[in-house]
């Protein structure tokens, strides 16, 4: 698949010695300029940000030359690598011919409606309806007007509460940060919608309440959403948002039947099940979906992006269900005043095409339900190693929670800042794995091979073992 771990030619990991001129201008280009997605202001002055100058499959190299294995995968999205060659010339091909077209009211452009019609055709029967966003955060916002618009639609303008759920994120604009709640993502200098939207606990297994395990976790999670509902109210309640893994929260995978029950849950009481697939779609779990194919739910509302283009574009979308058309297509003088410039963008739309296309060619999903299992058992080789408190995942995405003590599962203080040292020394080491607090998840490129998994375990090893011994020695208890 064109990702062996010894492709391209590069600089040894850790070879490099210092930023070079060209490096230093960059960084400080764009420390004087540039506000970036999670600025934290004193490390940011103090240090800049690395510049990624190039990127060929599983790999990344930095304006000074060094190497990089890229087991983040962008952002959960890099999913049939970079710099293919295919998708460069398709996406050139496209700009030649249609550079921009807007889709608002009565236009549309080639790309946009055959790739409309490919997604219905991957998407769960009776999905068969797409909106284009600009990425995963405007689909969730789409989203959440769709279940107001449509519930208004049907007579019922009362249900537009919703409910999610705690460590989900389902994005970073206003209403989509407001759904989601993630430990680290809401600061007292900014606001958030609280009226209306309501969170339940997350399916995390590792931290259950009481030692619940199992069926018994499974039944006190419906129970506290059941009665949520009540509390709320079953009339006043639109929709549940769920990540099928609550990735950003750490990885989440829900016990077995856990969001099967939830589904049914939602339909005894009219509420619509929107499934948060912007991270597990395209085939991270090795299924274009994996809310019905995984987990064994049909949702009304599918929200969708990254892997949608491999990254190689911003394109998102919202696929929902014929029954949901029909009640907001049910009057034909009602307008769905909704959408962006960039919806259905041509070159967006051909290269998320060209995506698919080469991902069905190539077998990808097959794959990925070779190779996750594989990486997932050699990360558990990592168990025993000290800090790491538990190693969890499905498909290819996976994360290690690492905790100060494995009996009680305790973290370590906040200062220690364990996920980003564990990261760092992992940089060093020519690997690139993404810190969240006391986590560090890993979401590779779908291509990888069984050689780029052992290069990661071999390498995040070394580097839990590297920060454990520099705890010791600064008197940090580890257990």
């Amino acid at each position: 698949m064109g990702a062996a771990v010894n492709e391209g030619k590069a600089m040894e990991p850790g070879a490099a010695s210092g930023r070079n001129d060209a490096a230093q201008e960059l960084t400080a280009l764009d420390q004087a300029h540039v506000l970036h997605p999670w600025t934290h202001f004193g490390s940011f002055a103090r240090d800049g940000a690395m510049v990624i100058a190039r990127g060929e499959g599983v790999w990344l190299w930095d304006a000074n030359g060094q190497r990089y294995l890229d087991a983040v995968g962008g952002l959960w999205n890099t999913q049939i690598g970079l710099g293919n060659a295919e998708m460069a010339e398709a996406i050139a091909e496209q700009v030649r011919e249609l550079a921009f077209s807007n889709t608002f009211v009565d236009l549309t452009n080639p790309p946009s409606a055959r790739l409309a019609a490919r997604v219905a055709r991957l998407a769960p029967a009776g999905l068969s309806h797409v909106h284009f966003t600009t990425g995963g955060s405007t689909a969730v916002d789409t989203a959440y007007r769709m279940v107001g618009f449509y519930q208004a639609c049907r007579g019922r303008p009362e249900k537009t509460h919703v409910i999610a759920r705690r460590a989900s994120y389902h994005g970073s604009t206003f209403i989509a940060m407001s759904i989601g709640l993630r430990d680290g993502d809401r600061v007292p200098e900014f606001r958030y919608q609280t009226e209306g939207i309501h969170h339940v606990s997350a399916p995390d297994t590792y931290r259950a309440p009481g030692g619940l395990e199992g069926e018994a976790f499974t039944d006190w999670l419906v129970a506290e959403f059941e009665e949520t509902i009540e509390r709320v109210g079953p009339e006043r309640v639109g929709a549940f948002f769920a990540e099928p893994v609550q990735a950003s929260g750490g990885v989440l995978v829900p016990p077995p039947g856990y969001l099967r029950r939830m589904a049914e849950v939602c339909r005894r009481h009219d509420i619509l099940f929107v499934a948060d697939e912007v991270v597990t779609g395209f085939g991270r779990l090795g299924h274009w979906f994996a809310s019905e194919d995984v987990f064994e739910v049909r949702p009304d509302i599918i929200c969708c992006a990254k892997g949608l283009s491999s990254g190689y574009l911003p394109i998102g979308a919202v696929v929902f269900s014929d029954a949901i058309w029909d009640a907001m297509a049910s009057d034909p003088d009602r307008w769905f005043t909704h959408g962006f410039t960039y919806s259905g963008h041509p070159v967006a739309a051909r290269a998320a095409e060209v995506n698919l296309e080469i991902m069905e060619r190539e077998r990808i999903l097959e794959h990925v339900r070779e190779t996750g299992p594989y990486l997932l058992g050699r990360l558990g080789e990592l168990r025993d190693l000290p800090l790491v408190g538990d190693v969890r995942g499905i498909g290819l995405m996976a994360c290690i929670e690492n905790v100060a003590d494995k009996a009680s599962r305790a973290r370590l203080p906040d200062e220690v800042n364990i996920g980003k040292r564990i990261s760092d020394k992992a940089e060093g080491l020519g690997l690139m794995v993404r810190p969240m607090g006391h986590l560090n998840v890993m979401s590779p490129p779908l291509v990888i091979d069984r050689e780029g998994c052992d290069y990661i375990v071999d390498r995040l090893g070394r580097a839990i073992r590297e920060v454990a011994d520099d705890l010791v020695r600064e008197g940090v208890e580890v257990r």
